[in-house]
């Protein structure tokens, strides 16, 4: 029988090893600090004015986008709800969670 090579591991592997668990927690850390300041952002809005806007600038845009192109989807009720619901808020709210100016939400009309 043949005996087992020990594994023995260079410093470089090492080295390589705690990188790679510094890095892995690093991004995992700053995800969940970015990820609950967003949320207390949107607390913050909702407790000041009840409302807040559920889609970004391009995410609306792809919604009406699909509301026009897609007329027989049946889901395309739905989607018109939610994109009207969307620019309401926006109209009737003074602060905004996604980056709007104020062009934007003036050129907004209702489908």
């Amino acid at each position: 029988m043949v005996d087992p090579v020990p594994l023995q591991l260079t410093g470089e592997v090492w080295a390589t090893i705690a990188v790679v668990v510094v890095a892995f927690w690093g991004v995992a850390i700053w995800a969940l600090i970015r990820t609950l300041r967003q949320e207390d952002r949107k607390v913050e809005l909702l407790e000041g004015q009840d409302r807040i806007d559920s889609y970004s600038p391009r995410a609306l845009a792809d919604l009406r986008e699909f509301v026009e192109n897609n007329p027989e989807d049946p889901y395309v009720a739905d989607a018109r709800r939610r994109y009207n619901e969307c620019v309401e808020t926006l109209k009737g709210t003074d602060r905004q969670f996604y980056d709007w100016s104020e062009e934007e939400i003036d050129r907004l009309e209702r489908l």
